[in-house]
């Protein structure tokens, strides 16, 4: 006898998707560091930024001064993300209710994307003001392609006013504003000095009164990441440089390059660079429904998932500059992580781990993290250290700040890419090389290629004379002629 088992197929569990928005400090450091403790097939990760590298932001100062090469500062996301998909396109749109997130590509249309669980590390922009003529005069220092036209506008300005009599022209050339007196502010401030001062060895038409740096700073000292002595230490020594700092003074308007100060004064430059600082990404803030506060940022528990501690939304977490996580230290501002990169690293290690321990069914883990100290780069051989009360300016601080920077570049690849660079440096000295024109790579090829001649209009034959068409014009006629008056 036979029996027949009536059975349902049962099918195998979904694998969780996992959403990073955002490639930077913090969704590099989820993405990698899930990719370590989640186990194989555990869940699916994808990252999706419009780069497709992660930007190390404390190196920027220097590439701009020429100490480090660009493509050293960046870490490539397909190179170290093995077990990730990486989608190198915006996200324009998150419906968390639905769990749907809207990807919009370079080329080709926007489409859906679903997840389980969604990190939001968009990280932030330069924060700007509506005046006059920065939005188009200026520059800001959030990505590597920002550092590197810095560099070589420059450097560019020195080619130029090196053919330049004395004047007002080649004064313009020769100056330098930064606005902004934090830490990304004094550090390209101090960097570009620092270049400059190198570059008047390669140009002896030029001397070191022919040029001019300004710093606008709107509050009444500057670096407030250190103590107000080490501040003070670092003013004297950029005023020992040559360079300019205006203290409790504001940007009016920087229309046709012509800065124009709270104070009355007037700066003709070339080169603006505003680190007067950052905001939240609007992009992907503005275009989810997630809950942001009032300074635009997402609303974030302690434990990185977004909400309050009376309400979670589930599946959503956040970390780095986009986020608002409570700094349960005390040592925040307003009770809040500042946005840098020691926060934004340290959050994403601990959201890989929660969000495993979440897929686990464990609990996750509150982000303390105290305030290491800071270190800033003042130009070759100089540097601000600060660790609590202990703070000095000098070459000792220098090799601190580098120190510091150079272990804390992920992968060991990228430290030695960094490391082998100073090495170079050191050995060969500052590379002087000026690339400006790879912002324009086509414009030989423009000038020389050789291009179909316009269509020429169609010609019009002359209009017949008086007469034409008469018997006695015609050749017959004329032959007859001849031929008569010959007899």
């Amino acid at each position: 006898m036979t029996s027949s088992v009536n059975s349902t197929a049962t099918s195998a569990p979904a694998v969780p998707k996992i959403l990073v928005v955002g490639g930077g400090y913090a969704g590099f450091y989820t993405a990698w560091k899930l990719e370590k403790t989640l186990r194989k097939g555990e869940a699916e990760i994808t990252v999706v930024d419009p780069l497709p590298y992660m930007t190390y932001q404390p190196f920027l100062p220097e590439v701009a001064a020429g100490s480090i090469e660009a493509r050293h500062s960046v870490v490539a996301l397909r190179r170290h993300l093995k077990r990730s998909t990486v989608i190198t396109a915006k996200v324009t749109g998150i419906d968390h209710a639905h769990k749907l997130a809207t990807i919009t590509p370079p080329v080709g249309e926007p489409w859906q994307q679903e997840y389980d669980q969604i990190v939001v590390t968009a990280g932030a922009v330069s924060r700007t003001f509506p005046i006059p003529g920065i939005a188009d005069n200026a520059i800001g220092l959030k990505s590597i392609e920002e550092a590197v036209a810095i560099r070589d506008r420059l450097m560019s300005n020195f080619d130029k006013a090196a053919l330049l009599p004395p004047g007002p022209e080649r004064d313009r050339l020769l100056t330098v504003v930064v606005v902004g007196g934090g830490f990304a502010g004094i550090e390209v401030f101090a960097e570009l000095r620092s270049l400059a001062s190198a570059l008047l060895g390669a140009y002896p038409q030029l001397t070191f009164d022919d040029t001019h740096f300004h710093l606008i700073e709107a509050m009444g000292r500057i670096m407030p990441e250190v103590s107000l002595a080490t501040s003070e230490k670092v003013l004297a020594e950029l005023a020992q440089r040559g360079a300019f700092v205006h203290l409790d003074t504001q940007v009016k308007g920087a229309v046709d390059g012509n800065v124009e100060l709270s104070t009355g004064d007037v700066i003709a430059t070339d080169l603006i660079i505003w680190t007067a600082g950052v905001m939240a990404n609007p992009q992907v803030v503005r275009g989810s429904d997630l809950p942001v506060e009032e300074r635009g940022r997402i609303v974030t528990r302690p434990d990185l998932r977004v909400g309050t501690d009376e309400e979670i939304v589930e599946g959503a977490w956040a970390a780095g500059d986009v986020s608002a996580v409570p700094d349960l230290t005390g040592g925040g501002v307003g009770g809040f992580c500042v946005p840098n990169a020691q926060h934004a690293v340290r959050q994403g290690k601990l959201l890989a781990k929660n969000i495993t321990a979440v897929l686990r069914g464990e609990a996750p883990r509150d982000y303390v993290h105290k305030n290491l100290g800071a270190v800033a780069g003042l130009g070759l051989g100089r540097g601000a250290f600060q660790k609590g009360k202990i703070g000095f300016t000098g070459p000792l601080a220098w090799l601190a700040h580098r120190g510091y920077h150079g272990l804390a570049m992920p992968t060991w690849e990228r430290k030695l890419r960094v490391i082998g660079g100073w090495c170079n440096n050191l050995l060969l000295g500052r590379d002087l090389v000026n690339l400006q024109t790879v912002q324009n790579p086509r414009y030989v090829f423009e000038e020389f290629a050789a291009r179909p001649r316009p269509a020429q209009p169609p010609v019009t034959p002359p209009a017949e004379p008086r007469g034409a068409g008469k018997e006695a014009d015609k050749p017959e006629a004329v032959d007859a002629a001849k031929a008569a008056a010959s007899r």
